[in-house]
């Protein structure tokens, strides 16, 4: 990983070990090994099982964290000790209770719960802050969509800022934004990383390698926005409480938080 913050999540499928062993060398922040959507019902014992050889061993310093999303309890129970593995996305969540049940089969694991439904969306602060386990929340947008019956990104609006406020208020890292379906309209998916950006998520979940640059650039700080950051960062070391910097922007705790996260992202660059 070229960074303490992840930007990009590269969904591939469990069966597919050849393939899993390309994306690890995509360039994608995190690996997710899919052994839900991705997977024919009658291919889900052998994605288990080589998912299950890949995370035999512990991975090597510098390696990129593979996180699985997983089907059921069969495979929570199959790989959550597995030393290789860095987390489970957990599909369908609705209720905190779920989460619990997950957790207790899989001790220790970093849990990111995925919330694909009207129902899950109004828990969305249950389930963030169900256990100590859970390190993120995201949207599963394809299934949000057909529940919802919206079409496009501006009818996701609502449902992506309540999961960014749900987050927040559990201390969570900001959500991830779900992925963009057609791997060939890259202007489209520059256009969604912005909306999402603006919402307040941060990186997103990628289906094909192509992908992975254009979430990087749209995601990445820009040179003002650093040059904007250091600045802030500058005139908070003179500890003089709030201020005023010479071109009329206000300088407080708040913002000079938002300037150190900037910074700290900025550190990819």
């Amino acid at each position: 990983m070229t960074g303490a913050v992840p930007l990009t999540w590269l969904y591939v499928p469990g069966d597919r070990p050849e393939v899993v062993n390309k994306a690890l060398c995509s360039g994608a922040d995190v690996v997710i090994v899919d052994l839900e959507d991705a997977v024919a019902e009658e291919r889900r014992q052998y994605a288990r099982a080589a998912t299950a050889e890949l995370l035999t061993e512990p991975a090597a310093p510098g390696a990129v964290p593979v996180h699985v999303r997983v089907h059921g309890e069969d495979d929570v129970r199959a790989l959550a000790q597995l030393p290789g593995l860095a987390g489970l996305r957990l599909p369908k969540i609705t209720h905190a209770a779920s989460v619990h049940h997950l957790a207790a089969l899989a001790p220790g694991v970093p849990l990111y719960p995925l919330l694909e439904s009207a129902l899950a969306v109004e828990h969305a602060y249950s389930i963030a802050s169900a256990h100590h386990d859970v390190r993120g929340i995201a949207l599963g947008e394809a299934d949000l969509r057909a529940d919802l019956g919206v079409r496009g990104d501006a009818g996701l609006d609502w449902p992506r800022s309540r999961i960014v406020v749900a987050a927040r208020a559990a201390g969570l890292a900001a959500p991830v934004q779900s992925v963009f379906p057609d791997v060939r309209d890259l202007d489209g998916l520059w256009s969604s990383c912005a909306q999402g950006r603006s919402l307040g998520l941060w990186g997103r979940a990628a289906i094909h390698p192509r992908q992975l640059p254009v979430i990087e650039r749209a995601f990445r700080p820009t040179a003002q926005e650093i040059e904007a950051a250091e600045q802030i960062m500058a005139a908070a070391l003179l500890d003089a409480g709030a201020q005023a910097l010479p071109d009329g922007r206000f300088v407080d705790a708040a913002v000079v938080a938002a300037a150190q996260r900037t910074l700290s992202l900025a550190g990819r660059a």
